[in-house]
């Protein structure tokens, strides 16, 4: 029987029947654990786009091998068991989910379905369907007896929900005594929300209170309303939208439009978007409609939800597994949304690189609450590509434009389109700056001189005068991957930047001394104490030494991320190997030189950008400075007692048939070796597989050993 690992990635049409029960265990537990971060938690670990399709898989499978279906698989369940803390309700009517459709042509697939089942033959009349938009809150349950508010639930595992009752209470849009006539008992069911301006202030509220703040709208209305204190979920911004009811004493209305009316009637909050169609086409409109004004909505949708409009047809489709056939979720692209550019900013980095960002009217992409895009450069505004060619069919972009942004799992989001029908009338195009924004020193475009390409990004010509570049020097170099310095955040880079306490990173090692002899103790600024001030100076004491990766990586030279800084680390051994060869490589015509270019994974570019640093007095004054204060380890030494090959330089070359040329670095590294980008006489073996060609004739003229692919696995016993 094949493992879980290999059937997860086999089509369904390709499972064999024994494939096909691991697989089908694998999703239930996997789909089981995300409902429980999802309904109990309020903390989903995937997007709904990723969630859907592991339902999906799961329904295909089950359609393929109906034998293998279980009752309490995840085709049948709903939800998640209710948390722990709280009461249970069984609700009398289930509370079920939404089939969803994906395309168009799953509605149309939908609304032929209901056409076949109930045998409407177009002559017979219009088929009313409903739409209305899909509200991405947390679903919630009101029983009402003689029309007062007994209590509330949650959907939980679609059975049995949370007693929610004293939490329900304190939302405004809940009547705790419905209007007007109405039946001895009404369920009535929906939405529990949080409104965009009301997510940012709370957000805003709890981290100035030091307190957590929310990924979404969505997790932070469904984490107030489980609290187990109500006076906290009285303290949340939190509204309700009715849209269904469960178990009812007396039906006031035949159709799902008319009880939806009903509900505005008896004191809820009812969608004003809800429309009622009598074709496909109608109902598409509806959806693309919704899906381009989304970002004008103060709340989060993530679909619009189609139900047959007649109660007495919705009673004769029935339902099916865990959804009713009456009704379907018609989801938009998780990972795509309509929003509004709002403005255009420039910011500086710390090599001077001026950088236009989004400003958007926020909405929720993926899960994730979208308010800035990336834009790259001027010319992407423009809607030109870094080679020239159109982007976005050469439209530029515009404050005010409706834009469509895309986001694709931690990738900052981006403009993918622009709706031009919606372009402001008084929209003109954006001017990007020939200064800088943050010092006023002219901005350019430099040529680069090997290719005669204009650089596609324009920067700061104000070096160290230009305090926005500072700053974001220090700001990487305190940063997670560098110094990780804890409790030197942004927040205090700028500060201490601003009132002169911190200008380059050498100020925060003597920071602790200057302020036992000032007068102005930094215990005494606003937002510090006595141990806030001595935390910080013992976070930043631990960081006196620091691996040589890090220390290279901190120091912001061009080109040179963390990646790289690992290289160098690995290729030099120490700082002061590093630092000479730097400085004996600003002879571009030199051995050090060359030995830098070798480096497998460090090309010309990176070259050019290190000799840069190092031939530049100010930067070696800075560096000096803090060699003062912090002391480089040198790197790790691997352990390749007894490799053949440990010392030695290896080059690979030609196409690795037994394994990737990443697998051949990092198992070359292991043994002990140096890999190198190409053959000089320094190299020691050059491994070639088929298809060698330069690389191959250089080791022959220099009378470097060339080894096989097999003869390598022989020579280091893999």
């Amino acid at each position: 029987m094949a493992d879980t690992v290999e059937t997860s990635t086999i089509d369904v049409d390709a499972l064999t029947p024994d494939q096909a029960a691991v697989e089908l265990k694998r999703l239930a537990s996997e789909i089981a654990e995300h409902d429980r971060r999802y309904h109990q938690e309020d903390a989903p670990s995937i997007s709904d786009a990723d969630y859907d399709a592991l339902r999906r898989r799961n329904s295909a499978i089950e359609e393929r091998f109906p034998a293998l279906a279980v009752e309490d698989g995840p085709s049948t369940q709903v939800g998640a068991a209710p948390a722990s803390g709280f009461g249970k309700i069984t609700h009398r009517v289930p509370m079920l989910s939404l089939d969803n459709a994906f395309n168009d042509d799953d509605v149309r697939d939908f609304v032929g379905r209901v056409r076949r089942f109930l045998k409407f033959d177009p002559l017979q009349g219009v088929l009313g369907v409903t739409a209305e938009p899909k509200i991405d809150g947390l679903s919630l349950s009101l029983r009402f007896e003689n029309g007062e508010l007994v209590y509330a639930a949650t959907r939980g595992d679609g059975t049995t929900g949370e007693n929610v009752t004293a939490n329900a209470r304190t939302i405004k849009d809940i009547p705790q005594t419905l209007a007007g006539e109405v039946p001895a008992v009404v369920e009535i069911r929906g939405e529990v929300y949080m409104a965009h301006k009301d997510f940012q202030a709370l957000n805003e509220r709890m981290d100035a209170n030091g307190g957590k703040v929310f990924a979404n709208p969505r997790n932070a209305a469904a984490g107030s309303l489980r609290q187990l204190k109500s006076e906290i979920t009285a303290s949340r911004p939190l509204r309700f939208f009715a849209y269904a009811w469960g178990e009812m004493s007396a039906m006031p209305a035949e159709t799902q439009f008319g009880m939806v009316d009903q509900l505005k009637d008896w004191g809820f909050q009812i969608n004003p978007l809800m429309k009622r169609c009598e074709t496909v086409e109608e109902l598409l409109g509806v959806y693309h409609g919704i899906e381009e004004s989304r970002a004008q909505l103060d709340y989060d949708i993530d679909g619009v939800v189609y139900k047959v409009d007649r109660l007495d047809l919705q009673e004769r489709l029935g339902f099916v597994s865990r959804s009713p056939r009456w009704a379907i979720a018609h989801k938009f692209p998780a990972e795509q949304a309509f929003t509004v550019l709002n403005d255009i900013e420039i910011q500086v980095g710390r090599t001077g690189a001026l950088t236009p960002v989004a400003k958007l009217e926020p909405i929720t992409v993926g899960g994730v609450v979208v308010s800035n895009a990336t834009l790259h450069n001027e010319d992407y505004i423009k809607g030109i590509g870094q080679d020239g060619e159109p982007i976005r069919e050469g439209k530029d972009l515009r404050i005010g434009d409706t834009v469509k942004i895309q986001r694709a799992g931690d990738v900052i989001p981006q403009i993918v389109d622009i709706d031009l029908d919606k372009r402001p009338a008084d929209a003109v195009a954006f001017e990007f700056p020939t200064v800088c924004p943050s010092c006023g020193s002219h901005a350019v475009r430099e040529k680069n001189e090997k290719t005669g390409r204009v650089d596609a990004v324009r920067r700061c010509t104000g070096g160290l005068i230009c305090p926005a570049q500072a700053t974001e020097k220090l700001k990487h170099f305190v940063s997670r991957n560098a110094f990780d310095i804890e409790g030197f955040g942004d927040k205090q880079v700028d500060a201490f930047y601003q009132d002169g306490l911190v200008m380059t990173p050498a100020d925060i090692f003597t920071l602790e001394e200057r302020d036992k002899r000032s007068l102005t103790k930094l215990r005494n600024r606003e937002g510090w104490g006595a141990l806030s001030a001595k935390n910080l100076f013992e976070a930043i004491n631990a960081r006196r030494d620091i691996d040589l990766h890090r220390f290279i990586f901190a120091l912001g030279i061009r080109h040179v991320g963390e990646g790289n800084g690992k290289l160098l680390a690995r290729a030099y051994g120490s700082w002061q190997a590093f630092y000479e060869a730097m400085q004996a490589a600003h002879d571009t015509s030199g051995e050090a030189f060359a030995d830098l270019n070798d480096i497998d994974g460090i090309g010309h570019i990176v070259a050019d950008a290190l000799v840069e640093f190092f031939a530049e007095q100010r930067n070696r004054a800075q560096l000096d400075a803090l060699l003062e204060e912090v002391r480089p380890r040198e790197a790790e030494k691997i352990d390749a007692t007894g490799s053949p090959v440990a010392g030695k330089t290896v080059v690979f070359t030609g196409s690795l048939e037994r394994m990737t040329r990443e697998e051949a670095k990092a198992m070359a590294e292991r043994f002990g070796a140096k890999v190198s980008g190409s053959v000089s006489k320094k190299t020691d073996l050059v491994v070639a597989g088929p298809g060698a060609g330069s690389k191959l004739k250089k080791a022959q003229d220099l009378d470097v050993e060339v080894i096989s692919e097999d003869d390598w696995f022989d020579l280091v016993g893999a």
